[in-house]
């Protein structure tokens, strides 16, 4: 027996709280009237909850009444800074917008918290349910792992699950693949300085903004002669700024800052350390002085084998193979779940939510639309991974 039929029950009550959370969404690691709404709907069940002291917020743990291993279960919470522009009825108007489609993984985790909890005394060992804040950018998962995420039932847990929706995917479709899923982020910034001058007389001093120039172009030739095509890097100039204020006066500085994302820790090493260098010698030529700084942001989200083979081994049993698709290579997105699998065999996959009266819409848009039709079926999937991985020992 599945959850799935359990699952169409609530699915009326979990489109709600969808709804409820997509209207007052918050941002990063303070979302006070998200964990409140979180709260209540656990607050009839047997959970051991927790909050979080650095960030809100809440982990429960359900203890099953048969003995077995740990199985995490993760959602996050947290919402956008894009005001929202769908027009929907239930659409935020705070300023910030659940364009991510956190509403959907927090009310489908609740789901799954619901229908676990009503086979509680069968269930062969304890879940954790992680509802995290600070996803976009803040690193909530990290800050979680610190508090003890992985000890709070007493003994770590043996494999880690998360879905993450998308409403430009196909209605439906499940998909994940084995090895690297999503990429790594981080940045880089550099200040070129120089000696400025007189907009007249350029050659009386040294003008960095044709270098910053110069460096630009030679970042694009960096990423496709240095960096090998079968274990890519995507680099990209999201800032420039200088301390010119006046149009006849040359800069003393340029600020060029660069988002970087790559699938493997070899080739993140090789961007950190060689193109620093070129830029430094870029500089170098034309007189002026590079200040460099490096910034990580999230590892790759690297899926365990074993794992994702059980992973889509159920997805086709439950939906059957038309739903489910191995994707053939990663994504350049990021996804801070990716601290949990440094430390826990798991898997992430992605589910299509495509509305089919919105169609083309993207996800971090102001207009992302997500069919929430198919929270019952989210949230019965991951009873079922959790179930069947506890099942299994």
């Amino acid at each position: 027996m599945t959850f799935l039929t359990e699952a169409a029950r609530i699915t009326p009550e979990l489109v709600d709280l969808r709804r409820r959370l997509h209207a007052e969404p918050e941002l990063r690691l303070d979302l006070p009237k998200t964990q409140a709404k979180v709260l209540e709907a656990l607050s009839g069940l047997d959970l051991e909850i927790t909050t979080g002291q650095a960030l809100t917020s809440v982990v429960g743990v359900l203890r099953g009444g048969r003995p077995g291993p740990v199985v995490l279960l993760r959602g996050d919470m947290d919402g956008l800074p894009i005001e929202e522009a769908t027009g929907l009825d239930y659409a935020s108007h705070n300023g910030a917008m659940h364009a991510c489609g956190h509403d959907l993984h927090t009310a489908g985790l609740v789901g799954a918290a619901q229908l676990l909890h009503e086979r509680r005394e069968e269930l062969p060992g304890t879940v954790i349910f992680a509802f995290q804040p600070g996803e976009e950018g803040a690193g909530g998962a990290r800050i979680m792992l610190e508090e003890g995420l992985l000890d709070v039932a007493g003994e770590r847990p043996v494999a880690a699950y998360a879905v993450h929706v998308d409403c430009g995917d196909p209605f439906g479709v499940l998909s994940t693949r084995p090895g690297p899923i999503m990429s790594s982020s981080g940045g880089m910034y550099f200040r070129v300085k120089a000696a400025g001058g007189h907009a007249a007389i350029p050659h009386h001093g040294v003008d960095p903004v044709p270098v910053a120039a110069e460096i630009i172009l030679a970042v694009q030739s960096f990423v496709t002669r240095r960096i090998p095509v079968t274990d890519p890097a995507v680099i990209s100039v999201t800032r420039l700024a200088s301390d010119s204020v006046a149009k006849n006066v040359i800069p003393s500085w340029v600020d060029i800052d660069l988002n970087v994302r790559t699938l493997s820790r070899r080739t993140l090493d090789l961007v950190r350390t060689e193109l620093p260098r070129m830029v430094r010698g870029l500089a170098a030529v034309h007189r002026c002085e590079v200040d460099v700084e490096v910034h990580d942001s999230y590892p790759v989200t690297h899926n365990d084998p074993a794992e994702t083979a059980r992973v889509l081994a159920l997805l086709e049993e439950l939906y059957g193979p038309a739903r489910v698709e191995t994707l053939p290579t990663p994504g350049m997105a990021s996804e801070d779940f990716s601290y949990v699998l440094e430390q826990v065999p798991g898997n992430m996959y992605f589910l299509g939510v495509a509305h089919d009266q919105f169609p083309g819409r993207s996800l971090h848009s102001a207009t992302a639309v997500f069919d929430d039709s198919l929270l019952g079926e989210q949230a019965a999937t991951l009873a079922e991974l959790a179930w069947r991985r506890l099942t299994a020992g």
